[in-house]
């Protein structure tokens, strides 16, 4: 991997990297019908997720957070954090846990997917990226649809199974035998997945759609 920086534009975040760390709408007032409910199977997950992105960090992998305007049109990322760390939301505990650092990249989406009208493709194009790791909320929504454009643009896929959630276990479940099944993507739980053997298993070329860094794939029946 080319740990090479570009202090002046990015601070201390890589400018290469075949991989990438993409955080889903974990920026989050949950404020909103059956929000408690998808909060209560969010917060484990976000406990995976913040250990992940630790390790993702020590590791100079890019971390992206991909996120929803919740219909916030004058609001930029720095606001909607601040409104979910300072305005006693339900989603605050979260927003604590996974509050973004000033290196990390962000992404405002205005729809379910985080390509559909941004600028994600150009970002990880200029990166380099090959690999999405994709974690966050909700696993059969915004998710899903992310995974789905991700894999039309022949991206691989790793989407822990423990670091998404859906507001039931079983819809969240389901959300990920069809990632798996359909985009190939690898969803072996988080602490399985290893940075310095995926850089070393990333071969130079051209994305292979479905590969899935060459991994079989545990069926999860």
């Amino acid at each position: 991997m080319d740990n090479s920086n570009n202090r002046n534009l990015h601070g201390s975040a890589p400018d290469n990297s075949q991989l990438a760390l993409l955080l889903i709408d974990v920026i989050n007032d949950f404020e909103f019908d059956e929000g408690a409910e998808l909060l209560r199977e969010a917060l484990p997950a976000a406990e995976n997720i913040a250990r992940l992105k630790k390790r993702a960090e020590e590791a100079e992998i890019p971390v992206i957070y991909v996120n929803d305007n919740f219909g916030r049109w004058r609001s930029d990322f720095k606001k909607i954090v601040t409104h979910c760390l300072e305005d006693q939301v339900r989603g605050q505990p979260i927003a604590q846990l996974l509050a973004p650092k000033e290196e990390d990249y962000f992404v405002l989406k205005p729809k379910h997917s985080g390509f559909f009208s941004t600028t994600l493709d150009l970002l990880l194009e200029h990166l380099g990226v090959r690999t999405l790791i994709i974690v966050g909320f909700a696993g059969d929504n915004c998710v899903l649809f992310t995974a789905n454009d991700a894999y039309m643009r022949d991206y691989e896929l790793i989407i822990p199974a423990d670091c998404t959630a859906s507001n039931k276990p079983d819809e969240n479940e389901n959300a990920l035998r069809q990632m798996q099944k359909v985009l190939k993507a690898d969803i072996r739980p988080a602490a399985e997945i290893d940075f310095t053997e995926l850089g070393k298993e990333r071969l130079p070329g051209v994305r292979r759609p479905g590969a899935a860094l060459g991994l079989i794939l545990r069926d999860r029946g």
